[in-house]
């Protein structure tokens, strides 16, 4: 029996965590399409195949499994509701009451494919009390191209220079955000004309256009701006990361390579966390030369945050999918009504219906003949 797989997503960041699920996909011989709500989005898919231009392409195509890498979801849209998520539970949004915004429940979905013990932990507590999803830990599809290290590290060696290359990374939230710190900003300007370091840097894309063009404007022998949603190859290049509360320090340091962070929104004892300017230089130093005790931190954490090395994450997803698709689901509540939600993503999408899918989808299964 084949399936038919819609992968759906907002802003073009996350195309990579959908691009190992689609060759999953294609791969056991499913059917694959993508929706993304934004224009943003739909740029980043630009030349794709199996884009999805409409909403009503998307409701007449009728999936069978939503793979979904953004907040929330169309309830008219038939099939079953997979988070698949858009970021590592980078504890950068704490809400009033002490949790993080990465465990808001929002009522769209029927099942969490979670990326290690740290997430699911909390996922599954929700779904014991909520009852109306289930909760599956399966790693994280965008991180599949990482793995196994062994073979993909020091892939795209950088045979210009000798010099130590480090990484430079920022989220978009302004008051977390590196890139928007003038102080920050001249004294890696200052390092990349030193000679000591080599730089490479990328930026959230939903920073605003004089951020960019700021940075950009540092490229010299020493510094290089990417421009790109595919951060993997970059971060085979670097030695270390240095960056701010970005979920990209989680991606990065699933390498088993130190991190320098600036101003970081909570402590971690894996990371190397700076408040100062001045101290950015001898920070680089010590991840460049990372104690026994600092690299035992950096595993520990990895066990917890994302315990898959084999680069088969897309696999245990698409598998997790199809197993909880032709699964008994009786037992599950309804989704909550959240009308006030149901109306606000029709009328951001344009597409006004009373249809809503509130049990999640279920396939019985065929009995042979």
């Amino acid at each position: 029996m084949s399936y038919k797989f819609l992968i759906y997503i907002s802003y073009r960041y996350a195309v990579p965590i959908g691009n190992p699920l689609e060759k999953e996909i294609l791969r056991t011989g499913n059917t694959v399409k993508w929706f993304s709500d934004t224009g943003n989005g739909k740029e980043g898919l630009k030349g794709n195949p199996y884009l999805l231009d409409t909403i009503q392409e998307v409701v007449s195509y009728e999936p069978d499994v939503v793979l979904v890498a953004t907040d929330d979801v169309p309830d008219f849209i038939t099939g079953l509701k997979v988070q698949i998520f858009h970021g590592f539970f980078a504890k950068k949004r704490p809400l009033k009451n002490g949790k993080f915004y990465h465990f808001r429940i929002r009522g769209s979905y029927d099942l969490y494919c979670t990326q290690g013990p740290s997430t699911t932990s909390e996922f599954s507590r929700l779904a014991n009390e909520l009852k109306y999803f289930e909760v599956i830990e399966t790693g994280w599809s965008k991180v599949d191209p990482m793995f196994p290290l062994e073979e993909k590290q020091n892939i795209l060696p950088d045979s210009n220079s000798q010099l130590p290359t480090i990484m430079i990374a920022s989220t978009f939230t302004e008051r977390l955000s590196l890139a928007y710190d003038d102080k920050v900003f001249e004294e890696i300007k200052r390092l990349s004309k030193s000679n000591a370091y080599k730089f490479i840097m990328v930026l959230h894309p939903k920073l605003p256009l004089y951020i960019f063009r700021k940075w950009q404007s540092l490229n010299n022998e020493n510094f290089t701006f990417y421009d790109t949603t595919d951060l993997i190859p970059l971060f085979f290049k670097a030695d270390i990361l240095f960056a701010d509360t970005t979920s990209a320090i989680q991606e990065f340091v699933l390498q088993k390579k130190p991190v320098v962070t600036f101003k970081h929104k909570v402590y971690e004892e894996f990371l190397i966390d700076i408040d100062n300017v001045n101290a950015i230089e001898t920070a680089f130093e010590k991840a460049l030369n990372p104690s026994e005790e600092l690299m035992e931190k950096i595993e520990a954490y990895i066990l917890n945050l994302h315990p898959y090395n084999d680069g088969k994450s897309s696999q245990r997803v698409i598998k997790a999918c199809i197993e909880f698709l032709h699964k008994d689901k009786s037992h599950l509540k309804k989704k909550p009504l959240n009308l006030l939600r149901k109306y606000k993503i029709r009328k951001r999408l344009g597409y006004f219906t009373f249809k809503s899918f509130n049990r999640p989808y279920t396939i019985k299964k065929q009995q042979n003949t």
